[in-house]
């Protein structure tokens, strides 16, 4: 049971009803977790900060590495909602993330986005100098960046136990 309300569009105050507006006409309908957060603006625009910078990294990373990414931190991170948001990203594209044949550059992200969930004070030297061999010192702070907001977002699913969109359920069910 979640511990706060989807804030629905009728409920929420005209400042808030300016910002869902604003949303849904550049991004379409509210998620769960975005109904939630919308309790709060500040909390709100600061977690959707996640995309100027997903589009960022993609730029140089590609679309596929960055739902590759973010599937490594949301499952490490034991997040039931991120996982299974990034394992229908995976499953519509048909692809099975235990048994894919990763590139270089996804399997370098996969491994610095579970060391940083498992241990963020320790991220060996090696996968830095992973990093500095395909990535800029610019690039690597974006890839971070991202990677904490991830995180931010896992945590704010799983502390206030977000439900599952009902698009997602059907994808707890598949392997």
């Amino acid at each position: 049971m979640p511990y706060i309300s989807q804030l629905k569009y009728e409920d929420a105050p005209e400042k808030t009803k300016e910002v869902i507006d604003e949303w849904v006409k550049e991004h379409g309908p509210l998620t769960n977790m975005k109904e939630t957060l919308i309790h709060s603006l500040p909390a709100f625009h600061a977690l959707m900060e996640w995309f100027p910078l997903e589009t960022e990294i993609e730029s140089f990373l590609g679309e596929r590495a960055v739902n590759f990414f973010c599937y490594a931190i949301s499952t490490s991170n034991d997040c039931l909602l991120c996982s299974i948001f990034f394992k229908k990203i995976l499953d519509d594209a048909g692809i099975n993330f235990e048994t894919f044949r990763f590139t270089e550059e996804e399997r370098i992200l996969i491994d610095y986005g579970r060391a940083i969930v498992k241990d963020a004070n320790n991220v060996p030297s090696e996968i830095f100098d992973r990093l500095h061999a395909k990535w800029t010192e610019e690039q690597i702070v974006a890839i971070t960046a991202f990677a904490t907001i991830m995180i931010a977002t896992n945590i704010i699913n799983k502390t206030l136990k977000i439900k599952l969109d009902d698009e997602l359920v059907p994808y707890t069910k598949r392997r």
